[in-house]
């Protein structure tokens, strides 16, 4: 198909269904699944390969979407009653999540890693009533009646067809939802005291999903990849919502592991793979390992390949990479691949580079669950490796007390910005304001094309000794490509007990393959730790000559046991320093 140009605004064919699918500036996100499937009937919209393959058409997506809908219609669901769905990754989770909202309900989408009591008080604190979620968890969830749960409905049905049981034909009474209605509840991470759940109207997130398209052409004829926990901002709008909205199809992947990951890539021939730093910092340094053991000439031949391959892709516009490099692409099951996306946390810009001298339309975007949540893409005929994108459409951005070199906190507003934080009025206060502009938290500087380049989070800086700002993110971004490293945390400690002047501090967990190999070499157990601290004691030196004096670590704790991640892979920053400040 020809390609579309940017500034056409892929959203305009929306005006050929108003009026008979949707009435408001926006569709809501089941007019927009229902204008889809009218457009492309018979592409593939769901596929899973585990436990049971399953694959469904966008007709017969929609049938099973509207029987679940109307069995919750019968059982007196109203507008506005919350429903939850948690789960691992699949077509059943998905058509769950539409379900709920066809029927003119709130979805509450829950991290399935979280504890049965975490869950319990994170649906009780929203009001929850029904619940859809894997059978396990079921049979735990709510058995004391304590959170009121009016039926819990499971996403792994008895059947044989492996789609979800509660489903009614009859058309049952509904209130259609507007594009202003709350569509879903999203809790962020890692919260501590009062739950922090982002309220997203149909408007939030269907708007964000077009106007992301200006600065991203994705097609009917696109695979997404949907591996990372679907619950999340970042699976939700960019792979599930994105994909609908265009008629794309969506594989659903259960477990990140390498192997696993590979193979339905490979088999699902995915041309849309969005996944965090680790992941794709994971998959470029094995390649690059097996590069290196075919010795030091073939290395530097293909790596002056790539710097070549690189040039020309990012000036004349022209990509030479898939053809000469497509013998290592195969290697990481992306030779179908037609772009790879990174969110979720910071990305080393040799990552990026490398995946594009590789022929891979290779860029990264930002956002917050906040702003539903993409707020800046790079577009791929104009990246840039150190920033996280470029504002997109209907965004306004600014940075406010930036500092003597430009860094300061970075605001947003526009349609995708969250009506507040429910139920806690207080939080949102802090953060949304009356003229609808977003605190996002973060601190960073645009660039006179609006690019926006981030340095970390306001409320993770250390203040040296000299009243200077270090930003964890920074530092730890040095790191990424250590193979012998698994996690590292950054953090402040008290350097002098007089002054209470702070130092920097890294926490470290190796890898466990680089702890296995150090075990067989060191029979004696203490000789091995003292061996793995030497090593890490030596990365962070090189890492530290290529840091300002302010900013290099002075500290180095090699922790025995992974530190506590979010289900993005994010450190949980503010526990992992309660464990670690008296050792």
């Amino acid at each position: 198909m020809g390609k579309q140009k940017r500034d056409e605004m892929p959203w305009r064919f929306l005006a050929e269904y108003k009026g008979r699918f949707f009435d408001g500036e926006w569709p809501t996100v089941p007019e927009m699944f229902e204008i889809t499937c009218e457009r492309y009937p018979q592409n593939m919209c769901f596929r899973a390969f585990v436990p049971k393959p399953l694959q469904l058409d966008y007709t017969e997506a929609l049938a099973v979407i509207k029987g679940v809908a109307n069995y919750l219609l019968s059982q007196g669901v109203k507008s506005g009653d919350k429903i939850g769905v948690s789960g691992k990754n699949s077509p059943e989770w998905a058509i769950a999540y539409l379900a709920i909202l066809y029927a003119g309900a709130i979805v509450v989408p829950l991290d399935n890693a979280l504890h049965d009591g975490e869950m319990e008080k994170l649906m009780a604190f929203a009001g929850v009533t029904r619940l859809f979620a894997d059978a396990d968890r079921l049979e735990r969830i709510d058995a004391d009646g304590s959170v009121g749960l009016v039926e819990k409905i499971s996403l792994e049905p008895a059947g044989s067809s492996y789609v979800l049981d509660c489903q009614i034909a009859e058309d049952q009474p509904r209130v259609k939802s507007k594009e202003d209605d709350l569509a879903a509840i999203l809790f962020t991470s890692g919260t501590t005291g009062t739950p922090k759940g982002v309220m997203l109207t149909h408007r939030n997130l269907v708007s964000d999903c077009y106007y992301a398209q200006g600065n991203m052409n994705i097609y009917n004829t696109d695979v997404f990849y949907a591996i990372l926990p679907i619950h999340h901002a970042y699976t939700m709008l960019a792979v599930f919502i994105e994909a609908i909205s265009v008629g794309a199809g969506i594989v659903f992947g259960k477990k990140l592991v390498i192997s696993q990951v590979l193979k339905e890539l490979r088999e699902g021939e995915v041309t849309m793979f969005l996944a965090v730093p680790m992941l794709f910092n994971k998959m470029i340094a094995a390649l690059m390992e097996g590069v290196r053991k075919k010795g030091i000439i073939v290395y530097g031949l293909i790596r002056g390949l790539m710097g070549i391959s690189g040039f020309i892709k990012k000036v004349f516009k022209v990509n030479p990479g898939k053809k000469m490099f497509g013998f290592l692409l195969k290697q990481l099951s992306l030779e179908s691949n037609r772009i790879c996306i990174c969110g979720g946390g910071p990305l080393p810009a040799s990552t990026f580079k490398m995946f594009n001298e590789l022929g891979i339309d290779f860029v990264q975007g930002y956002g917050l669950t906040e702003t539903s949540p993409i707020i800046n893409l790079n577009p791929i005929d104009a990246y840039i490796e150190t920033s996280v994108g470029k504002t997109i459409p209907g965004v306004e951005m600014k940075i406010v007390d930036p500092d003597p070199d430009g860094n300061g906190l970075v605001y947003a507003r526009g349609s995708m910005v969250m009506q507040g934080y429910y139920n806690n009025p207080e939080a949102t206060s802090e953060v949304l304001y009356p003229d609808g502009w977003l605190n996002t938290g973060d601190v960073g500087h645009l660039d006179s094309n609006n690019y926006l380049y981030l340095t970390g989070r306001a409320k993770n800086v250390i203040v040296t000794e000299g009243g200077k700002n270090v930003f964890p993110e920074e530092i730890e971004d040095h790191f990424q490509l250590y193979n012998e490293i698994d996690q590292i945390c950054v953090l402040s400690y008290i350097a002098d007990a007089k002054t209470r002047s702070e130092g920097i501090r890294a926490l470290i967990y190796p890898a466990e393959k680089y702890r296995s190999e150090v075990a067989k070499e060191k029979s004696d157990a203490v000789e091995a730790a003292k061996a793995i601290q030497s090593r890490m004691e030596e990365i962070v030196a090189e890492v530290n000559k290529d840091l300002q004096a302010y900013k290099k670590i002075s500290k180095v704790t090699v922790v025995g046991e992974p530190m506590e991640m979010t289900s993005t892979k994010k450190i949980k920053r503010f526990i992992v320093a309660q464990q670690y400040k008296d050792k």
